[in-house]
């Protein structure tokens, strides 16, 4: 009973905090780039103004359109329940249960790309196109990086050090950020998920935020607990502003690539996972 209490009270706060994730991190862009910016609280306001308008459907969409954003959330508030335990998260069965999130995001992903298809405006089917492009090089990367955990032990090595390099990768990309998309901005050569979404509104558009937001800091949860396993819970929620002000330095300092240069990107993180497979074989 206290494991159901306790995995009932992570997935709320995670819940809770996933739009104040998105909202630190561009508040720390904003900082570093000495701009007053958008307080960080202003992803709550602007899911709370979606939610009282009204949602717009295309004429010609079918009923992908309207259930797609709720497949989109199911997707990843199962992520949220499905994530293992700091102690499990290297065991098999911790394993097991990041490849089954992978295949969930996986299905969020497919229903993401059908709604932009099925609007049948040329931009939906552009970011559509591209999101499944980019997601073909994501997938083999974050399942080795997996792999390698129950490898590595659960001590912190070089192992451990390739590992959330190779995660960092797929969280860049995984999250729309730079050098893989760009957030702030809806320059139609450029957009991968604003593309997909551009036709949605109201409540339908503040879900499929929503769903970003919780993915987000899904990732961002998971690599701080890879890196710190067996630290209190004080230590992970540090790791995790820790990496949200990695993440913004990474973007602040980064040109967005174009589309054909991600897969180098990626291939380099498949490359990491691949060499802290190989430290963790030769324990190091």
């Amino acid at each position: 009973m206290l494991d159901i209490i306790l995995i009932i009270a992570r997935f709320i706060l995670l819940v809770a905090l996933a739009p104040f994730i998105g909202g630190l991190i561009g508040k720390i862009k904003n900082d570093l780039r000495m701009r007053k910016g958008q307080p960080v609280l202003q992803p709550y306001y602007n899911l709370r103004k979606l939610f009282s308008k009204e949602a717009i459907i295309p004429v010609n969409s079918s009923w992908i359109f309207t259930c797609a954003p709720f497949i989109i959330l199911a997707s990843a508030l199962a992520c949220i329940l499905l994530l293992p335990n700091a102690s499990q998260i290297r065991s098999p069965d911790g394993a097991a249960s990041l490849l089954i999130i992978i295949f969930v995001l996986a299905l969020g992903r497919f229903f993401q790309a059908l709604a932009g298809l099925d609007a049948g405006s040329s931009f939906g089917g552009m970011g559509s196109s591209r999101e499944m492009f980019i997601s073909s090089f994501v997938e083999p990367v974050a399942c080795l990086s997996i792999f390698s955990l129950i490898l590595s032990g659960a001590n912190f090595s070089v192992s451990t050090i390739l590992t959330g390099l190779a995660l960092l990768t797929v969280i860049l990309t995984e999250t729309s950020r730079l050098p893989v998309d760009n957030q702030e901005t809806h320059l139609e050569l450029t957009m991968i998920h604003e593309a997909m979404v551009l036709d949605y509104s109201g409540p339908h558009l503040a879900i499929i935020e929503l769903a970003s937001y919780i993915r987000q800091i899904f990732w961002i949860t998971l690599l701080a607990l890879i890196i710190l396993p067996t630290y209190p819970l004080i230590a992970i929620g540090s790791a995790v502003i820790a990496i949200c002000v990695l993440i913004a330095f990474i973007e602040i300092g980064i040109a967005k690539f174009r589309l054909f240069r991600v897969p180098n990107l990626l291939m380099f993180g498949f490359l990491l996972a691949l060499l802290s497979i190989a430290a963790a074989l030769v324990r190091i």
